[in-house]
């Protein structure tokens, strides 16, 4: 297999990784704008905020992603807040007080639960830090983009809050899924990988340094894009091509339908993807959102089974 190696003006290293942080920020905004609650959600969110008392005695957590909020339930932690979101949260959580969508959390329901703590993820870092920091709110910035820095999360968390019992085993099922998937796939050949990362109107090239990637990784696939640092890079489908990925996975977020469309259009339209040959041997795949985020969560191990299926099947 021949890595790609981004290079020339459109990738050079600074230009790069300003390009790939403005196009995920954006796409960031997109993801929680159609997933989370609207401003008049979060104006509902601050009528019916709980008072401290009434939730947790001497720790006060809230978590502000839909990851956070599940990896806490899985530690069996009560939340003070959890966010606005049109996705399932944990039953646990029914009637504990929104705070808006991840990206924009309403500071006023947030300091009004008086908070020990305040849990979000490091994608998300470089916006709600001062955010936090002005509102002089403790938070934490969880580091989500594999799963071996999610399982030393998940570690953290339990020794923090006398949850190690807890976290062992969450942590005790992915090694256990890891070396499933080790013997399964021992002495194949591994293909190798695209992925896109698509939101309305745009797409971005994962890197292994994603979440997504490090998935992959983990399933036995070669990403074709080699050598970086960031997560996700500006598409250049001619660069891409020199690689030619036995498979290519399209991972749609925001609105889902309305990418896996805008994808398929573009396969269509632009003649360079029919010289790939996943297209040619029809190996291209569309992941399920709830199964692959931008970020780690609990559904790793189901997500891995999807993967290995398409990566050998």
């Amino acid at each position: 297999m021949s890595s790609v190696i981004f290079k020339g003006k459109d990738v050079e290293s600074g230009m790069n990784k300003r390009m790939g942080a403005m196009l995920l920020a954006a796409m960031l905004v997109m993801t929680a704008g159609c997933s989370s609650g609207t401003a008049s959600d979060n104006a509902a969110a601050s009528q019916t905020a709980a008072p401290a008392a009434d939730v947790q005695s001497d720790k006060r957590v809230i978590a502000t992603t839909v990851a956070a909020a599940q990896i806490m339930d899985a530690l069996e932690m009560e939340l003070a807040g959890v966010p606005t979101s049109s996705k399932e949260l944990p039953k646990r959580y029914d009637g504990v007080p929104k705070v808006g969508n991840p990206m924009s959390p309403n500071m006023e329901v947030v300091k009004s639960l008086d908070p020990t703590e305040v849990l979000s993820v490091t994608t998300l870092e470089y916006d709600l830090a001062p955010v936090f920091k002005n509102a002089a709110v403790q938070a934490t910035f969880l580091n989500l983009t594999s799963l071996d820095k999610m399982n030393k999360e998940i570690i953290t968390l339990g020794d923090k809050y006398n949850r190690q019992k807890q976290a062992q085993a969450i942590v005790a099922k992915y090694n256990d899924k890891q070396k499933e998937i080790d013997q399964k796939i021992a002495g194949k050949k591994q293909p190798s990988v695209l992925i896109l990362l698509g939101v309305p109107g745009s797409y971005l090239v994962a890197t292994e340094n994603s979440y997504i990637g490090d998935l992959v990784k983990r399933a036995g696939g070669i990403n074709v894009v080699q050598g970086q640092k960031v997560e996700y890079l500006a598409s250049n489908t001619e660069y891409l091509q020199q690689a030619n990925p036995d498979i290519i996975l399209r991972a749609a977020h925001g609105l889902p339908d309305e990418v896996i469309k805008m994808f398929d259009k573009e396969f269509q339209k632009n003649d360079i993807w029919k010289h790939f040959e996943a297209v040619q041997h029809n190996r291209v795949y569309d992941l399920q959102e709830d199964l692959f985020g931008t970020t780690g969560n609990l559904a790793a191990t189901e997500a891995l089974d999807e993967l290995v299926k398409m990566l050998y099947p």
